[in-house]
């Protein structure tokens, strides 16, 4: 997976799975404050970014998450 898919494997996770609008998303847009996504979300996401990811991703390191780019960059990190 390049760089760009993972933003757009993200964008569509966001859309589909947590039904965020489209034109809310963006590379700098905060998960809790513009888009809605908490904590239990947030551990879903993890669960569904396993499926490309092939790894575990530990909820402590998603911790640190707090914009769409932070995630891209953790996928993008565990793909490489």
């Amino acid at each position: 997976m390049e760089r760009k898919d993972s933003y757009q494997y993200v964008r569509d996770l966001l859309i589909q799975q947590f039904e965020v609008p489209a034109e809310a998303v963006s590379p700098e847009a905060l998960l809790a404050d513009d888009l809605g996504i908490d904590s239990i979300d947030a551990v879903d996401m993890i669960v569904h970014m396993r499926e490309v990811t092939g790894e575990r991703i530990t909820p402590e390191r998603f911790k640190t998450v707090r914009t769409v780019q932070d995630v891209v960059d953790i996928v993008d990190r565990e793909i490489a």
